[in-house]
């Protein structure tokens, strides 16, 4: 409608009554057939769309850095854990020269004493209000930090409930993605140990039979990976399952402001609940 409304308009200020309707009809064009692919491209807001998401990658960044570098002080001082923690979370990354250096100098801010962890969060959170994957996704890379060394303490636990609370995530959801993450966490342990055993060898030693491999998943993990417990059903695993790979696609949640660097995070994620699914499977 508004592509006639405007070219009539211009049409008749330029071409009078003949330019009018030649301004309508060509609006109408726009409107039937060319209206699709400017919405696709994000309308009038779409010509500004680089420069914003880069903005809010940049805010993604140092937000996640300094809140990181501020949990792991939560017990007076940063233990060699966090540190190594931290600096496996960014060979991850790939971060190399000036972008490690800014990783390191945000992950510094947050141990600061001055720090506020509250005008961090807040900000964070009026910046992607409505974008909640990455909300969450914040969330559990906090989570990660905090359960870096296998334990989580009460100092960070409460941060952590700070922060899920400042996001504006509720303490149950909270508790939801806690439980999800131990689970992760638990799984990640056990294919390291998976791949270990198979590096070593997967024969008795000098007996020549083959010792099998043990399983890197079982069902109660499975499901609690999923955030489900032994009463889901297949239906539910289904269900569970697409709405965690849609909340953790690395496409999506980058064109939403998460840095390019953090990519593999979503993918690592998206590749345990991929496992956790398909063990489900064929365990049904």
């Amino acid at each position: 409608m508004w592509g006639k409304i405007l070219g009539f308009c211009f049409g008749f200020m330029f071409g009078k009554f003949f330019g009018a309707v030649l301004g309508l009809y060509l609006g109408h064009l726009f409107d039937k057939s060319l209206k699709n692919d400017f919405d696709k491209a994000g309308g009038f807001s779409g010509l500004f769309k680089g420069d914003d998401v880069n903005e809010r990658q940049a805010l993604f960044f140092s937000s996640c850095f300094s809140v990181m570098g501020h949990i792991a002080k939560s017990n007076g001082r940063v233990s060699e854990i966090h540190i190594k923690a931290a600096s496996v979370f960014m060979n991850e990354m790939g971060l190399q020269g000036d972008e490690r250096r800014e990783a390191q100098h945000a992950f510094q801010s947050g141990k600061d004493s001055d720090f506020s962890l509250k005008e961090t969060v807040v900000d964070f959170k009026e910046r992607f209000a409505k974008r909640y994957d990455l909300l969450q996704l914040f969330l559990e890379i906090q989570i990660q930090m905090a359960f870096s060394d296998g334990v989580l303490a009460a100092q960070e636990k409460q941060l952590l409930q700070e922060v899920s609370k400042l996001l504006g995530i509720s303490k149950t959801h909270f508790n939801f993605v806690l439980k999800r993450y131990q689970a992760e966490f638990a799984f990640r342990q056990q294919q390291q140990q998976f791949h270990q055993q198979q590096s070593r060898s997967s024969y008795k030693e000098g007996s020549g039979h083959h010792v099998p491999p043990n399983n890197a998943m079982n069902k109660t993990q499975a499901l609690a990976l999923l955030g489900l417990d032994t009463s889901a059903t297949t239906r539910d695993i289904k269900v569970a399952y697409r709405k965690l790979m849609a909340q953790h696609h690395p496409d999506k949640l980058v064109s939403q402001g998460l840095p390019k660097h953090m990519m593999e995070l979503a993918v690592k994620k998206s590749q345990d609940i991929q496992a956790a699914y398909e063990y489900l499977k064929k365990t049904a």
